[in-house]
């Protein structure tokens, strides 16, 4: 059975232990005892445990208590995407019981690598990330392309003409979309890319529209079917689209009028500048078509999440969107090579995924929740005669996230929903946006050890001007390391404020404080 620790260290927090024994003045004895107690040791009958990451060593604390020796490998302020351990923590790792990981690839290969080689045959290496969603947690995939990572906005035509039974007069029958009228600041067009990527023309309004339900600004479907599409935009600002349909029985003149409708499109600005009256759904991300009912002659939009009416739904068409026009010549309807569009993609082309888990599951507190609980069952395999304690410690915690999980809810919801745009140095917070209401407005680049390109710093510029962005946030790990962004907040005269990402600093030195912390800075700088 293994021995509590508690008969060897001070009843403190282990990041407490130096300042406590400093403070009770202890003797050299006891002094000497705590430090041979404060190394993973296979000879004094404690159970030692190993973790990766600064938080996750803090949840792992959290659910040992004293019942077990906790050993962080990564230390605070390091950087856990990039840190390399010292030969001390391959022999604390060789002496553990059980070693903890965050995985889903956010430790560096040769820190797995070594952690996996060094423990001691039968050892347990656990990846608590990969392991908690059998405990309830939602991951998140990587995206490679972040203007993918918006809506994709289709055309559909559904249900029957009651008059049009028969098989061969179905065969004839087409659904006519067509486009009437685009007011905004700039071009509007749409179009499919075909399978050797020539573009096929739906409208484009930098041509005129000549309301011809068998025009040149027309698509045409058989019913119940739907096409994929991108659409291009060539200045900020709300747009409308009016959008007609017409069945299409026969001849080609042989049309029957279906319905209108008027698509609403904020783009590279707030939705809340859209004109619409009353309570507003936002449209930001998934598959979404622009329908109709032939049976019902009834226009909507219908995707993910279920049907919306266009009267009162805008469709966003984020900053992060922006790109330039292909040097093809088949893309001179949207202008010059080089020229700047938002393009919302078509869909068919495919989410380009990395294939990986974004693996910052921490940022939102249940998904923490679900990592104690994978600690909690292995520390207890491990260890079972204290399993009772590590059940009563994770228990005792978990209330406590709970009570963080208000907490963090409660600030963010303070903030005006306008204002919620968060624009950070790199991305590791969509599981915080997801969570709590916040929107992932842009950041410099995807990972730290990438560097902005000139495409990245126009496009987060365009995003700070368009929605008029209070204040970016960058990790106190990071300041150095972000001139980039620091130097397009100063030249706008936007606030930098601080975010904690994956470790802890020295204001910050838990888990709980770091996602109270974090709460309380959106709050203060976006409001």
């Amino acid at each position: 059975m293994a021995a509590p620790i508690s008969s060897l260290l001070p009843r403190a927090p282990y990041r407490r232990v130096a300042g406590v024994l400093a403070a009770a003045t202890l003797s050299a004895s006891t002094a000497s005892c705590a430090t041979t107690a404060a190394l993973p040791s296979t000879t004094d009958g404690i159970t030692d445990v190993v973790a990766t990451t600064p938080i996750l060593t803090d949840l792992v604390r959290n659910v040992a208590g004293e019942r077990a020796r906790v050993t962080g490998l990564i230390p605070p302020n390091a950087d856990p995407h990039t840190h390399e351990l010292t030969l001390r923590d391959v022999r604390n790792a060789a002496n553990a019981d059980v070693a903890f990981t965050n995985g889903f690839l956010l430790e560096p290969q040769a820190v797995s690598h070594s952690v996996h080689s060094s423990v001691r045959s039968g050892v347990p290496v656990i990846p608590v990330a990969e392991r908690a969603e059998s405990k309830g947690a939602k991951l998140r995939p990587l995206v490679e392309n972040l203007s993918l990572d918006s809506v994709w906005l289709g055309l559909r035509a559904t249900g029957d003409d009651p008059q049009h039974k028969d098989e061969a007069a179905a065969s004839q029958r087409q659904v006519a979309f067509h486009v009437t009228d685009v007011d905004g600041p700039g071009q509007v067009a749409a179009y499919v890319t075909g399978t050797f990527g020539q573009p096929e023309i739906f409208f484009d309004s930098a041509d005129g529209l000549d309301g011809d339900p068998l025009g040149a600004d027309s698509i045409q479907l058989p019913p119940n079917a739907h096409t994929h599409m991108s659409w291009s935009f060539a200045e900020p600002g709300i747009y409308t689209v009016d959008v007609a349909t017409d069945l299409i029985t026969g001849g080609e003149r042989d049309t029957t009028a279906l319905a209108k409708t008027t698509l609403t499109f904020a783009v590279g600005v707030p939705a809340d500048e859209a004109p619409q009256q009353g309570a507003v759904q936002v449209v930001k991300e998934g598959h979404h078509d622009v329908r109709v009912d032939v049976g019902q002659k009834k226009m909507d939009l219908s995707g993910d999440g279920g049907d919306r009416e266009t009267a009162t739904t805008v469709i966003e068409v984020p900053s992060r969107t922006l790109q330039q026009v292909p040097a093809q010549r088949d893309f001179r309807f949207l202008g010059q090579p080089g020229d700047e569009t938002y393009l919302l993609p078509q869909a068919v082309l495919g989410k380009h995924v990395h294939g990986d888990i974004d693996p910052h599951l921490w940022h939102t507190v249940g998904n923490a929740k679900a990592m104690v609980e994978i600690i909690r069952d292995e520390l207890s395999r491990v260890d079972p005669h204290g399993a009772a304690a590590y059940q009563r410690n994770a228990k005792e915690y978990l209330d406590r996230l709970d009570s963080v999980d208000r907490s963090v809810r409660e600030q963010i919801q303070a903030i005006p929903e306008g204002r919620r745009h968060l624009v950070t140095a790199h991305d590791g917070y969509a599981y915080l946006a997801d969570t709590y209401g916040l929107d992932i407005a842009g950041f410099i680049t995807p990972n730290p050890a990438v560097e902005p390109s000139a495409r990245d710093v126009i496009t987060l510029t365009r995003t700070l001007e368009n929605l008029r962005v209070p204040a970016v946030f960058v990790e106190p790990t990071l300041a150095g390391q972000v001139n980039s962004l620091m130097a397009i907040a100063d030249r706008l005269n936007v606030q930098v404020c601080t975010i904690r990402g994956d470790t802890f600093d020295a204001q910050v030195h838990s888990y709980e404080e770091l996602m109270l912390a974090n709460a309380a800075e959106l709050r203060r700088c976006l409001s």
